[in-house]
């Protein structure tokens, strides 16, 4: 079971609902959270555990070799991303915009672009009980976030069997990041806040899912504040809206303070086992 936290914008609560989720079920079960917001990830500032694998993460650049090389503008001539340029007397690259696609590398007739491994990011995993915790984080300067989250979600799939629950903190926004996180996923979950600015980004969000044919459903964060615009757009889009987490101080304070929400604040709880419940009940039934 692999369920996506995710939102069309930054702020409304994925992180609140990843972490909570993953250690409330895995009282019971084994379960795997991994945070892909790999430019910012903060899930590990609330789930705490023994670290048992840390790797660097490379990604694959082409570099330049002089010797053989005809000018013959090939690479730059095939090359989508402008990542490589041909100027009077020399190959420029630019490994910031290059996205490993290896077709200057491969269709160079002289072979004078060689593929090479750079350091684009770490991760590393914990465990704390049945949950198993992996995060990944770009280095500063690194341009883009999907290599790295296709490298992390292939180091959980080879690592655990389908059977365990997956669950994956996802990166806010409906670019690039977010459909690596969420095209193999079997439900998502898209948290929202009761806000014009919520709502905005909600629509662009659902459009996203229904663009790639997922199931999905919508949890609405700080319940309370704002208005009941979230929540008739879901009624009139036939949207089901899993669970509504109330606006709380008290969940504030514990959230400030790194503190998982559900064992001090009952309602809560009540709330992420709808989440759960739903959810399973939703792919055992096969519904869309």
């Amino acid at each position: 079971m692999k369920i996506a936290i995710a939102s069309g914008k930054g702020g409304t609560g994925k992180t609140t609902l990843s972490t909570n989720l993953a250690a409330y079920l895995a009282e019971k079960e084994s379960v795997v959270l991994t945070d892909l917001d790999v430019e910012e990830p903060n899930s590990g500032l609330f789930i705490h555990g023994n670290l048992i694998n840390r790797e660097d993460k490379y990604k694959a650049v082409p570099r330049w070799n002089s010797d053989n090389c005809t000018l013959c503008g090939n690479c730059q001539k095939v090359c989508n991303f402008h990542a490589v340029i041909q100027l009077v007397d020399q190959i420029m690259v630019f490994p910031e915009l290059c996205h490993s696609c290896y077709a200057c590398s491969e269709l160079c007739p002289t072979g004078s672009l060689p593929m090479i491994p750079e350091k684009m990011g770490e991760l590393r995993e914990y465990q704390s009980g049945n949950l198993h915790f992996v995060e990944s984080k770009l280095d500063v300067g690194q341009e883009q976030a999907v290599p790295l989250i296709a490298q992390t979600n292939k180091y959980v799939d080879e690592k655990y069997s389908d059977e365990i629950i997956k669950l994956y903190d996802s990166p806010p926004g409906t670019s690039c990041p977010v459909i690596e996180v969420t095209k193999d996923a079997d439900f998502v979950i898209l948290v929202t806040e009761p806000t014009p600015f919520g709502l905005h980004d909600l629509t662009l969000a659902v459009e996203t899912m229904r663009e790639l044919d997922k199931k999905f459903g919508v949890v609405v964060n700080r319940y309370g504040i704002g208005n009941d615009d979230v929540i008739d757009y879901c009624e009139s889009e036939k949207i089901p809206v899993i669970a509504k987490i109330s606006n709380s101080r008290r969940i504030a304070e514990l959230y400030s303070r790194g503190r998982l929400l559900y064992g001090e604040i009952p309602e809560l709880k009540d709330e992420l086992v709808k989440v759960f419940d739903f959810v399973k009940g939703n792919l055992d039934r096969g519904e869309t």
